[in-house]
């Protein structure tokens, strides 16, 4: 099945894009090998230049594809959804969250990521992601979405706050990068409420 426009997003009129991104879902679809480039390069970029992602370096275009493969077949039973933003042809946003696997944690989701080109930040293209992540987590009767957060990942922390997100714990030092030390911070949002 193919995916669904969630959002059209308008812009402030600025040359160097579209008046307006489109924020869908990727439904059931084999990954196409474009696409695969596309995500590889958005996060690849992101990550070299210091984003919060997970990695340490960029990944490898063979990770992604895997992973684009896991999140297509998760979604395919509802176990998973992925969203991306564009500003015309151009990739500028990926997000996904995907279903516990453990039985007894089964009714909650973790969202992996929310990342947005960084000539695109601050214009609400990560709000939007998030928010079809959430609504896309409702409609498959996720109780508690969660999510994790580097304690210096400030503009991510005030996101997540903004749509409901509290934090339930901190790990104290648990993210290594290099010889620096980052708090794990540790959100959820209860979609049994509101």
């Amino acid at each position: 099945m193919p995916g669904a426009l969630c959002a059209t997003i308008a812009l402030c009129h600025d040359r160097s894009m579209s008046a307006s991104v489109t924020i869908s879902t990727l439904g059931t679809m084999t990954p196409e090998p474009a696409l695969v480039s596309e995500v590889t390069s958005l996060l690849g970029g992101l990550v070299a230049s210091g984003a919060a992602l997970g990695w340490v370096e960029p990944p490898a275009r063979s990770e992604i594809e895997r992973l684009l493969r896991e999140l297509t077949a998760e979604t395919a039973v509802g176990d998973a959804s992925t969203v991306v933003g564009r500003d015309g042809q151009r990739l500028i946003g990926f997000g996904c969250w995907r279903r516990y696997q453990r039985p007894t944690h089964r009714p909650h989701a973790d969202i992996g990521y929310v990342a947005v080109a960084a000539d695109h930040q601050g214009r609400g293209v990560g709000r939007h992601l998030l928010d079809c992540l959430i609504h896309e987590a409702r409609g498959s009767w996720v109780e508690q979405l969660t999510l994790d957060s580097r304690s210096d990942n400030n503009a991510a922390l005030a996101l997540w706050r903004s749509r409901g997100f509290v934090e339930y714990g901190r790990l104290a030092d648990f993210v290594a990068l290099g010889e620096r030390r980052y708090d794990k911070t540790l959100l959820v949002l209860d979609l049994r409420t509101g």
